[in-house]
């Protein structure tokens, strides 16, 4: 809607990158507040935000290009060089990475999981900002009150009212973080919150789709990402399950 937020000589500042920059800032902020509480290394936190930043975005890229396998075929350098990404590819990449250095260094991953995945909720509140400004995660046409109008957009169908997905998106994943970091106040078992993180996600993702209009990938009747909700979800089930049961707490003493 409005994604070009400043202009200075060439350089053009982007709603949809600044929002980005200002998530993954404040995800940093908060994460390293909640980590000294949980008394984790804050070094740590740095460098797996930054790696889960990095590879998040790169396996959303990738993700997308497999969803758009047909036109990444014919044409890979249109698909590469376009803004689409698919969020599950970076949630689903940025754990196994973030999984894969917490093993190397020997940290007890689910109690960082516990403080990262939070704090990616607040990421996406405002990543979803920048999706709208962008107008790109369209919503379907409405008569509703609520719709808004697009005028100027590279992505959404401009002149017709449309349900704001990406606000809906937006308010969903700040909900998520403040019960999340509430949640985590008191002392949880290790793995308790990340997993809780993955059952909300899952089934506030399922319901927008409903009501997003922009093509997404299918399977069947479910778009891509309803598809991928269904195990992220019976994945987030078990590991909640799991953590109250003690699964996750190591038996030897974590200085980290």
């Amino acid at each position: 809607m409005y994604n070009e937020i400043l202009k200075i000589g060439p350089v053009t500042i982007h709603g949809y990158g600044l929002m980005i920059g200002i998530g993954i800032l404040c995800a940093l902020f908060f994460g390293l507040r909640l980590a000294r509480k949980k008394g984790l290394d804050a070094d740590e936190i740095y460098n797996i935000t930054i790696l889960c930043a990095v590879s998040g975005f790169a396996c959303a890229k990738l993700l997308y290009c497999i969803v758009e396998w047909k036109v990444f075929i014919s044409d890979p350098l249109a698909v590469l060089g376009s803004d689409g990404f698919v969020v599950y590819g970076g949630i689903i990449g940025a754990t196994l990475i973030a999984g894969l250095y917490c093993r190397i260094k020997k940290l007890a991953f689910f109690r960082y999981f516990d403080v990262v995945l939070p704090s990616v909720a607040i990421a996406q509140g405002f990543g979803r900002i920048g999706c709208f400004l962008a107008g790109c995660c369209y919503g379907k046409e409405t008569d509703s009150f609520i719709g808004v109008t697009f005028h100027n957009s590279d992505y959404a169908p401009n002149g017709v009212p449309l349900y704001p997905t990406q606000l809906f998106s937006s308010a969903g994943c700040f909900i998520m973080a403040a019960i999340l970091f509430l949640y985590s106040r008191k002392e949880r078992k290790p793995g308790s919150a990340g997993s809780l993180y993955l059952i909300m996600y899952s089934i506030g993702r399922s319901i927008i789709e409903f009501f997003r209009n922009d093509y997404r990938g299918e399977i069947g009747i479910l778009s891509t990402s309803q598809f991928i909700s269904i195990f992220i979800l019976i994945i987030g089930v078990i590991l909640f399950i799991m953590s109250q049961k003690g699964s996750f707490i190591r038996k030897t003493q974590d200085t980290h």
